[in-house]
């Protein structure tokens, strides 16, 4: 039923067109749309509300199908013919619109009309009007243009200030800044008078604020600074402003408040993003300095607290006030009173005390251990403790010898050096080291003459007098000066050691070895004496003694190449090649420019015949001794003895180049060549006979002068080493290979008196071993570890 009700209305929607025979062609013709009947128009309700209202001024609908179809004039209630529009909205082609007839779309193309073409000229862009009229002039009073101006103004005067600073001129940079802060309050007026305070330019503001503080800083105005980086960070309409509380601390920091400056960088890390690690990095940075500052000051004030302890001691009751017998009695007997030892010892511990604080803290509590030196000189000037200053001040000049800055020490010593007695002394005893040190010997003969003068009990001004005595050669007296020495200070170890090395020069070795050994018994770990010790046996021809100290001495400085050396050659002496073997390849192994050892080293594997071991030794001797012919030809002589004979007669020509006129490579070519049937033997054969020819012409020469001058002199030793056939080995004792030890500065060389025996210094022969010099006295009683860790370095060369 349901499918039957569906198709009825199906049915109902369908159509049939009519059956006609045939076709009107003309039906319809007359026929219009009853719409364009106007003449029911003024009868028409809707047609006239339109006209009296703005709902006819409405812009034509336009049709779906565009259409130019012709409508023909229909008649008006009026009797006239009008023309109606298009559906389209425009006029109809053919039709009459202010005065011009529209054409025919099939005649003539839109935009060409009659009127057109009878008295103006085709201008579509309307180019014959002339020029644009001028626009309206804007008002220079309006407030717009005012806070227009003075922004740019604003600007000016921070572009001004900032380039000001940057060329060094800070007051006119400060100027610049305060007068754009002004101008820029009075903007901020004038905006909240025209706009609304939203459109108040936040930037400039920032940007005047910043660089007025900026440079109040530069200025060393900090409280102003410090006003106006608060203005910026407590506003919270700046975004980020609380990363200026770095500069806030750095402030507090350059005014020594290191509480706050910790305080405000802290304040500033919190402001910082996890992302911006550089920034965090660096204010973590400025915390740490901050924290080092806050360290220095509280060391100056330990130290000034140090200083202002008072020691309680009346110095006026031991001067007698009268000539009454009694009162000079009773001060005559307290003069050496248990109380006043009491007093003397708490005296030179305080001393102590200052002068060991000052030595700690000088070098960190400023940017330079001078500029530390001269804090401390004059806190104690203004103290009571005014007699140390002096001692600061020659530790000054120690520390300056020490970093090898020889010309501001002795000019802090040639000025201490003309005052009292007592300052004088230590002077010109430190002065006395330093020349003799340049080997300027008289110069250091002077000095230490001053010092002597100005202090006879001086056991460091008696050693340096010795010294130069002993640079002399006048051992017996420099014996005396530094017996004399150790009659005044019993440990002075400088002069103890110097007069060992005098007895050793005057050949009384038990008295040296005695002198040593009691100074073994004051310094255990002294390499230098463990040396000398060694050095006395081997003198004394016990050879197993002088291997025991030298193992001794390795035990102190296990890397020491000379050392090393020195127990090969002894080892050699007693016929033990492996332990020699042993201590001369260890001793290369540190230092493989030690041409006597290389060369025992190369003379060892040809001995054993492992010739191309023996090679490398004696390749690395050419390289450090080019110029001598010998190191090549033994290269070529192992590779001949190793069978490879043809790298044998290369290295041979390769000599031959560099050194023409060498008669023991020309022999060995000649031989060489021989063998392997070449032809070159013959050339090198008359290069050989030319050269021998000219040798024997030239020992002609040379004899007949000496004849001639009646002088009879020892004839010229023989040519470089050659390969005849003969074994290439060092001999028993020694004498070939003879390795002497040079790089510890004790090797017969006495210590260098630099101070007086106040003075806790010592040095460094910065010149080496270079001749036998006597040691100094540098101090009055020396640490072990200092000792070894000064006097001997790791950097040992030899000459």
């Amino acid at each position: 039923m349901k499918y039957t009700n569906t198709k009825v209305q199906m049915m109902q929607n369908v159509h049939l067109a009519p059956e006609t025979d045939e076709d009107d062609l003309y039906s319809g013709y007359n026929d219009y749309n009853p719409i364009y009947d106007i003449e029911e128009l003024e009868n028409d309700a809707a047609f006239q509300q339109a006209v009296r209202t703005s709902h006819g001024r409405r812009p034509p609908i336009t049709a779906k199908i565009s259409s130019t179809a012709v409508t023909r004039p229909i008649a008006t209630g009026y009797g006239s013919k009008t023309s109606l529009a298009s559906s389209i909205g425009r006029p109809m082609t053919g039709a009459i619109q202010d005065g011009v007839t529209r054409p025919m779309t099939a005649v003539r193309a839109a935009g060409f009309t009659k009127a057109a073409l009878r008295g103006s000229a085709f201008d579509p862009l309307s180019q014959s009007r002339g020029p644009a009229p001028p626009l309206e002039a804007k008002k220079k009073d309006s407030p717009e243009e005012k806070i227009k101006q003075l922004e740019k103004e604003v600007n000016e005067l921070v572009e001004e200030s900032c380039i000001a600073n940057s060329c060094g001129d800070l007051k006119l940079a400060l100027e610049k800044a305060k007068d754009a802060g002004r101008k820029e309050r009075v903007l901020v007026r004038q905006r909240e008078q025209v706009t609304t305070p939203e459109n108040i330019n936040l930037d400039l503001t920032y940007s005047v604020l910043f660089n007025l503080a900026s440079q109040y800083s530069v200025n060393e105005m900090y409280a102003e600074a410090l006003n106006t980086y608060q203005v910026i960070v407590k506003n919270k309409m700046f975004s980020n402003a609380g990363i200026l509380k770095m500069n806030m601390g750095n402030i507090y920091l350059k005014q020594r408040n290191y509480s706050k400056a910790i305080k405000f960088y802290r304040m500033a890390l919190d402001q910082v993003s996890s992302v911006n690690n550089q920034m965090r990095i660096k204010i973590m940075q400025n915390i740490g300095v901050t924290f080092i500052q806050a360290d220095r000051e509280k060391m100056k004030k330990a130290f000034q607290k140090l200083i202002a302890v008072p020691l309680e001691i009346d110095e006026d009751k031991y001067i007698s006030p009268s000539d009454d017998p009694h009162t000079n009695l009773v001060t005559e007997a307290i003069k050496n009173d248990h109380l006043r030892q009491m007093e003397h010892e708490r005296r030179a511990m305080a001393e102590k005390y200052i002068m060991t604080s000052a030595k700690l803290i000088a070098p960190v509590i400023e940017t330079s251990f001078a500029a530390g030196y001269d804090w401390c000189v004059e806190v104690v000037k203004a103290s009571q403790y005014v007699e140390l200053a002096n001692d600061l001040e020659i530790n000054k000049a120690v520390t300056y010898l020490r970093q090898k800055d020889y010309n501001q020490a002795v000019e802090i010593l040639k000025v201490l050096e003309k005052k009292d007695s007592r300052v004088k002394s230590a002077a010109a005893t430190n002065l006395s080291a330093l020349y003799y040190m340049g080997k300027d010997f008289a110069q250091a003969s002077s000095y230490a003459d001053i010092a002597v003068n100005s202090d006879r009990y001086n056991p460091a001004a008696l050693t340096n007098k010795g010294n130069t005595v002993f640079a002399n050669g006048d051992y017996e007296k420099a014996a005396e000066f530094y017996k004399e020495a150790l009659r005044n200070d019993s440990s002075c170890t400088e002069a103890l050691y110097n007069i060992g090395l005098t007895y050793e020069k005057l050949n009384r070795l038990d008295e040296a070895l005695d002198c040593f050994l009691k100074l073994h018994a004051i310094l255990r770990n002294s390499a230098e004496v463990l040396y000398q010790i060694a050095n006395i046996y081997e003198l004394m021809e016990n050879p197993s003694q002088a291997i025991e100290w030298l193992m001794q001495v390795v035990s102190v400085i296990p890397t020491d190449p000379q050392v090393l050396s020195k127990l090969g050659e002894l080892y050699d002496r007693e016929g033990d090649k492996s332990q020699a073997f042993q201590y001369y390849y260890e001793s290369y192994r540190y230092f493989p420019c030690n041409i006597e050892v290389i060369e025992w080293l190369g003379a060892y594997y040809i001995d054993t015949q492992f010739w191309e071991k023996a090679i490398q030794y004696f390749e690395r001797a050419s390289l450090i001794q080019p110029t001598q012919v010998k190191w090549q030809l033994m290269v070529a002589s192992c590779f001949r003895r190793s069978g490879n004979y043809q790298k044998a007669l290369d290295t041979y020509k390769d000599t031959h180049r560099k050194f023409p006129e060498n008669v023991e490579c020309l022999r060995f070519l000649v031989r060489l060549c021989t063998d392997l049937g070449l032809k070159d033997a013959q050339e090198y054969a008359r290069k050989l006979k030319r050269l021998e020819k000219m040798k024997e012409i030239r020992e002609q020469r040379i004899k007949s002068g000496r004849d001639g001058s009646g002088g009879s002199r020892g004839k010229r030793e023989g040519s470089a080493s050659s390969d005849s056939g003969q074994n290439y080995s060092a001999s028993s004792k020694g004498e070939r290979l003879n390795a002497r030890l040079r790089a510890l500065p004790g090797t017969n060389e006495p210590y260098e008196s630099s101070s007086n025996k106040e003075i806790d210094a010592s040095y460094v022969d910065p010149l080496g071993p270079q001749i036998e010099r006597p040691k100094t006295a540098a101090k009055k009683r020396i640490d072990e570890d200092d000792f070894a860790d000064e006097e001997l370095g790791d950097d040992l060369l030899p000459e």
